[in-house]
């Protein structure tokens, strides 16, 4: 009485073709371009630019380290940079470490 009674519905149509499996892929492709744009590339746009200025110290540059070091750069090597932070005393970093280069004369201005 209560119950109502359960049909079989009919199959749909299995010929969709290619549009039917474009348009069931579609929003995934879109995820993945919206994503490549908005996260992949500004990444390997940052990760470029801080190894060209890795590449570009040279002696007398000024820059600050990741750990808040602020010093000129003394000596550069493959892989390491020694920092004058005071009149007589030197650090030696990582060049990985180095984030930001300053203008000439920042130092004095501290």
């Amino acid at each position: 009485m209560f119950i109502s009674n359960a049909y079989a519905q009919t199959a749909p149509v299995a010929d969709a073709g290619i549009m039917g499996s474009l348009t069931t892929f579609l929003p995934l492709i879109l995820m993945f371009v919206v994503m490549y744009f908005l996260m992949i590339r500004p990444q390997q746009k940052r990760q470029k630019e801080a190894k060209a200025m890795m590449d570009a110290l040279a002696k007398g540059d000024e820059v600050v380290t990741a750990g808040g070091i602020v010093g000129r750069v003394s000596k550069v090597a493959e892989a390491y940079v020694t920092l004058e932070v005071a009149v007589g005393t030197e650090i030696t970093v990582q060049k990985n470490s180095v984030t930001t280069l300053l203008p000439k004369g920042t130092l004095k201005a501290l």
